[in-house]
Parts: C-alpha cells; sequence; structure tokens
C-alpha cells in the first residue's frame, strides 16, 4: 500500500517553477527554436554575423570598374590604330604628289622621290639604301687663290672632294690631303674617265691665318688639282654649318698661336651638287676609290 503525501503549496509553485526553467532552457539550446526577429526568419546570432559582414570595408577596385578601364583602353588604341593610318595616308598623298620629294626630318634627311609599285609607294633607289640620303650641304661662296669669287654652282657637271682643314695643321689634314691625291692618281690611271671628272677642294677653316698668300705656299705640297678656298669668318662659318663641320680653337698659347679642333670627313658630291657620299678617316685610299667608283657608276632601278 501505498500512501499518498500531500505537499503544502508553497512546494508545488518551486515545483512548477523549476519545470519552467528547464522547459525554456531546453527550447533556446536548440538553434531550430531559437527566437528570430519578425519576418527575417534568421537568428540574432545570424543577423548579427551578417550586419558584421556587410561593415567589413571593401577596396576601391572592383570587377565593374576593371571592366570599365578595360573597355575604355581598348577604344582608345582602336581610336589611335585609325588615326595612325589615316594620318599616314594624308602623308603618302603629299609624298606622291611633290616633285620636289618628301623626308620624314627635312634638318637630318634630304628630300627623295617615291615611285608606285604593285606593293604601294615606295622611295626611289639610290646609292644611300633605305636610311636615306643626310641633310649636309647647301648654297655656298668663298674665294680662290686668284681672289675670284666661287659658289657651289661653279662646279655643275663636276663630281667634287670637298675637305675642311687649316694650313697650319701639323698632322691630320696633310694625311687626309695626301690620301685624296693618291685616289686621284689611283682613278687616273684605272678610270680615266671617271677621273677627268672630279675636282678636289680644300677649304680653310681658319680664315684669319690662312691668307691667299699663305694658301699659295701651302698648295705647293699638294695634288695639283687641289682647289684651295677661303672667305671671311662669316662666310666659312656658314658654310661648315650647312655641312655640320665641328670648328674650334684648341691649346692656344700665350703667344697666340693655337691648333683648330674639326671635324675629319671628306664630302663626296655629284655633278648635281647633291652630297653622293662621305669618307671618314678611317678609310683606305683603296676603301675610297671603291667608294667613288661605285657612286660615280650606279645607276637607280626605275
Amino acid at each position: 500500500m501505498f500512501r499518498s503525501v500531500v505537499l503544502p503549496v508553497r512546494h508545488q509553485k518551486a515545483n512548477i517553477q523549476r519545470c519552467l526553467r528547464r522547459h525554456l532552457s531546453s527550447q533556446n539550446s536548440n538553434p531550430k527554436y531559437a527566437k528570430t526577429r519578425a519576418g527575417s526568419g534568421t537568428s540574432d546570432k545570424a543577423d548579427a554575423a551578417a550586419s558584421a559582414a556587410s561593415m567589413v570595408p571593401r577596396g576601391p577596385v572592383s570587377w565593374a570598374s576593371l571592366g570599365l578601364v578595360f573597355v575604355a583602353a581598348a577604344s582608345a588604341a582602336s581610336y589611335y590604330q585609325v588615326e595612325r593610318e589615316r594620318r599616314l595616308e594624308n602623308a603618302m598623298g603629299k609624298i606622291v604628289s611633290s616633285e620636289s620629294g618628301w623626308s620624314p626630318n627635312p634638318e637630318f634627311f634630304a628630300k627623295r622621290q617615291f615611285k608606285k609599285t604593285k606593293f604601294g609607294w615606295f622611295p626611289m633607289e639610290d646609292a644611300f639604301g633605305g636610311a636615306g640620303k643626310p641633310a649636309i650641304g647647301g648654297p655656298w661662296s668663298l674665294i680662290d687663290l686668284d681672289g675670284k669669287l666661287v659658289t657651289n654652282k661653279s662646279f655643275e657637271g663636276k663630281w667634287t672632294l670637298l675637305y675642311f682643314g687649316f694650313a697650319r695643321c701639323p698632322d691630320i689634314c696633310p694625311s687626309e690631303m695626301v690620301k685624296v691625291g693618291q685616289v686621284l692618281d689611283t682613278l687616273k690611271k684605272d678610270y680615266p674617265q671617271l677621273a677627268g671628272n672630279i675636282k678636289p677642294i680644300f677649304v680653310s677653316v681658319d680664315p684669319a691665318r690662312d691668307s691667299l698668300k699663305a694658301l699659295k705656299e701651302y698648295a705647293k705640297d699638294f695634288h695639283p688639282e687641289y682647289i684651295f678656298l677661303t672667305g671671311s669668318p662669316e662666310q666659312v662659318q656658314q658654310m661648315a654649318k650647312k655641312y655640320r663641320v665641328y670648328v674650334s680653337k684648341a691649346d692656344e698659347t700665350e703667344d697666340g698661336d693655337y691648333l683648330v679642333d674639326h671635324s675629319i670627313v671628306i664630302y663626296f658630291h655629284d655633278d648635281t651638287g647633291d652630297l653622293a657620299d662621305c669618307f671618314t678617316q678611317s678609310m683606305r685610299p683603296t676603301d675610297v676609290t671603291e667608294k667613288i667608283v661605285e657612286r660615280m657608276t650606279f645607276v637607280p632601278e626605275m
């Protein structure tokens, strides 16, 4: 037999409160029954995590901005290509319409004639090849040993070997002038018809000391075909500038004596006065002779 025990009312209330607390505690520990915000369908912890993630700062570069940059770069490249082709077509129109020729940089390259081929417009072939002729030379006027005026027009119909130097040069100028004399003698022996059309010219870059009398004495030591020219300092300076000749005083002494540093180049002109070639100090007489023959017998392809 069991006896029923009736607890006091206060004990019954305490038991009921403990049961309710255990029940609520079990519901809160299960996410399935966690309390949610109205209409969100997510727990308070999930909302907090989402809010924290949305607060993370983003960088200034995004895929959308990168796409816009790519589109802009492609558009700029396309425009540049189209503009380049348009300008090239305009330039070619000027090239072929000019009888005097065209140069990409007149300051450094002489004008060239162009011809039309099945592949398009191309420069006329000449002895300088694809690089083109340098823009060297131009009109000039000086005086010879007789005091007569001589200009670049005085040698039309003749090929010329032009050298800049000075009479008091101790070694380089005499060496280069002797080399030209050897070239002339070789041409006279092996190519007499070519030699008869060549004139060697010496231009003084020291007009203050190279008087006509001094040049006449100086001329006695070199080839008889040489033509010696001088002029005022302004005339010589202008001519040297047109041929891009470097000229400067050097080793000046207390008594006023000095040397002259200058470019060491022999300029070879054709019978129209245009530059045909340039010969440097390092070239031997045989090298210069071969170049002269090559230039004087060159026939461009039409």
